[in-house]
């Protein structure tokens, strides 16, 4: 790449240089933007599903005999004298 002497050059030249840049790094983005696009296309059919949403626990039924063993314990208690 040939080197500028930037110092040597009038404002419309700087200015000129600047658009010439700018477009030149604009196409660059796009071209990379567009190889990145394409990668994530190629990978996304390797993405699995989400994982389910956190939602609430399902409730844990209690079997008959732990509610029985339950009733027995909810007996009231004699109060003291």
């Amino acid at each position: 790449m040939a080197k500028i002497d930037l110092d040597s050059l009038s404002i419309e030249e700087l200015a000129s240089l600047r658009e010439i840049a700018t477009d030149k790094l604009m196409e660059k983005v796009a071209a990379r933007r567009a190889e990145l696009e394409a990668e994530l296309e190629k990978l996304a059919q390797y993405d699995r599903p989400a994982k389910k949403s956190l939602t609430a626990a399902p409730v844990v039924k209690a079997k008959k005999s732990d509610e029985k063993n339950s009733d027995e314990v909810k007996e009231p208690i004699a109060k003291a004298a």
